[in-house]
């Protein structure tokens, strides 16, 4: 099929696998499997998207070691679709990943998988999750917190292993009328005789060892899948399954990474071959990124940021993308070095917490059905929250040299004013197209939503951080100072106010978990700067 796009290159791109092959316990390889479609979520996904996500969902990971070996995604839950019997409800598959949780119910602290058996027999967590659920009954809009929200976690991770075993979940043909799509079990025999026959001739030679003939019944299901229409785009399958493979934001962050320690060893001669092969490696990263973003853009059919996990990669982004601007200006050095840690730690956080920061492309809630006001209001915000963070790193450069006992220039300062100075007018139109995306969708422009409130919060710290300088109230040191505790506001409007309050109109976005780390962080962030006015204080 002749595409008049870019897709092809990108697909071409994205399937540069270089993730380790996980060898599989069964002899029947489910890999031709990969681009049959099921709807899940609201969302047609290819196969190995949907077992990726659901083994994720189910236990934190996308492979496990069951019986002595390594299985992958596509082996583990083609395993429960084509052999389920209860030999599965011993196998340690289900995540509890709290450790409180742990204790309290009696499991061993140190694991985090267990079974279904040892799980349902539990009468503590049967008690928990009874009085989480039935706080959610009486109220729907309840938030659940503590040892409650993770024993319903746990429950729900439970229900997801008994509808796998029920084979509910594996919706492979659209209906002739409605939207839902059927299971085979679901399948009049009258009207769908050949599917059927097919998944039962996957199941016998999937029980049976036999590839061959596995391979030959799972071709004929995709080919009926196809007759029955319903489907995405071809294209869009294969750019999704290449994405999936490709991991682009983990080679993203570790050429950043390399990057970054090129410019720490060639600290002293940025026009040198050390500065030249850093760009090389960080815009090979941004390229990357850029690939893997705009595959989740052509997948969903919109901008990549309305959950936390979207708009962690795309601040990473946005953070490179200015600090390779300000570079191709100014040619410092200062820019990209401040701009690597901030993008690298992001995006390590977005890959290795998928429990937090769930990867998952999910359907669009109503209220954020509108791509114009998405992109201008969205993108605004989340690039304001870049460019803050690459004042973050600029600020950092500086008061790491006032520990070492020198004395930043007077240039390194004025890079980070220029840095403040986009992140202001940026967050200051998000603000304001936010106000009017609040008019159009609910009725008013303000409302001191949460979200709303510390947006104005973020906005008004760093105005006062500004005027401050351009007033002589503080200086170049000050500034770096003041960038360090601004961003905590950013902090709070971004991670916050979805992820502690949990509360507003912005429910879209909320989530649990990550507290630990964030607090961590603001607690070493403040350390730093007592240490810069310490050591200041003290070369005076």
């Amino acid at each position: 099929m002749k595409l008049s796009s870019p897709i092809p290159l990108l697909v071409a791109l994205l399937s540069l696998n270089l993730t380790p092959v996980v060898t599989a316990l069964a002899q029947v390889s489910p890999k031709s499997l990969e681009s049959l479609v099921i709807q899940e979520g609201g969302r047609k996904k290819p196969y190995l998207v949907f077992t990726e996500e659901t083994l994720r969902s189910l236990s934190g990971k996308t492979a496990l070691n069951l019986d002595g070996q390594n299985q992958d995604a596509m082996t583990v839950i083609t395993g429960l679709w084509m052999n389920p019997d209860d030999s599965w409800k011993g196998k340690e598959l289900i995540l509890v990943s709290n450790r409180p949780l742990r204790q309290l119910i009696g499991l061993d602290p140190v694991r985090k998988l267990y079974s279904w058996n040892a799980l349902s027999s539990n009468e503590v967590l049967a008690k928990e999750v009874t009085e989480a659920a039935t706080v959610r009954r009486r109220d729907p809009k309840a938030k659940l917190v503590g040892i409650q929200k993770e024993a319903s976690d746990v429950g729900m991770r439970m229900g997801l292993f008994e509808e796998l075993l029920k084979g509910s979940d594996f919706k492979i043909i659209a209906p002739l009328s409605g939207n839902d799509w059927l299971t085979s079990a679901q399948i009049d025999p009258s009207e769908g005789k050949e599917i059927i026959e097919s998944v039962e001739s996957m199941r016998s030679a999937w029980k049976a060892n036999d590839s061959i003939r596995f391979d030959q019944a799972t071709s004929a299901l995709l080919s009926l899948q196809k007759q029955v229409g319903g489907l995405p785009s071809d294209w869009k399958t294969s750019l999704e399954i290449a994405y999936q493979k490709a991991h682009p934001f983990r080679w993203a962050w570790i050429l950043y990474a390399a990057a970054g320690i090129i410019l720490l060893l060639s600290r002293n001669s940025w026009e040198r071959l050390g500065y030249q092969l850093s760009w090389v490696l960080a815009g090979s990263g941004f390229l990357l990124q850029a690939a893997g973003l705009l595959s989740r853009v052509l997948i969903a059919g919109r901008p990549p940021v309305t959950n936390m996990y979207e708009s962690v990669i795309w601040v990473a982004f946005g953070t490179i993308l200015f600090a390779l601007i300000f570079e191709t200006i100014y040619k410092a050095g200062s820019f990209l070095l401040g701009a690597v840690p901030v993008a690298v730690a992001s995006l390590i956080l977005a890959d290795s917490q998928p429990v937090i920061l769930d990867h998952s492309i999910h359907p669009l809630t109503p209220v954020l059905r509108d791509n114009f006001w998405l992109s201008t209001h969205v993108l605004s915000i989340t690039l304001s929250y870049a460019a803050f963070a690459l004042s973050l790193g600029v600020a950092h450069i500086a008061l790491a040299q006032v520990i070492a006992g020198r004395k930043p220039t007077a240039t390194l300062y004025t890079y980070l004013y220029k840095t403040l100075q986009v992140g202001v007018l940026l967050l200051a139109v998000g603000t304001i197209l936010g106000g009017v995306w609040a008019n159009y969708s609910w009725g008013r422009f303000w409302d001191w939503d949460p979200k709303e409130t510390w947006a104005l919060t973020a906005l008004l710290g760093y105005l006062f951080l500004l005027h401050g300088r351009i007033s002589g109230l503080w200086g170049g040191f000050g500034l770096a100072v003041g960038s360090v505790i601004a961003f905590m506001s950013v902090l709070m409007a971004w991670y916050g106010v979805n992820f502690v309050l949990g509360a507003g109109l912005h429910s879209y976005g909320f989530g649990t978990g990550g507290f630990s780390l964030v607090a961590i962080f603001v607690g070493c962030e403040l350390l730093f700067v007592l240490l810069s006015l310490w050591r200041k204080s003290a070369n005076l």
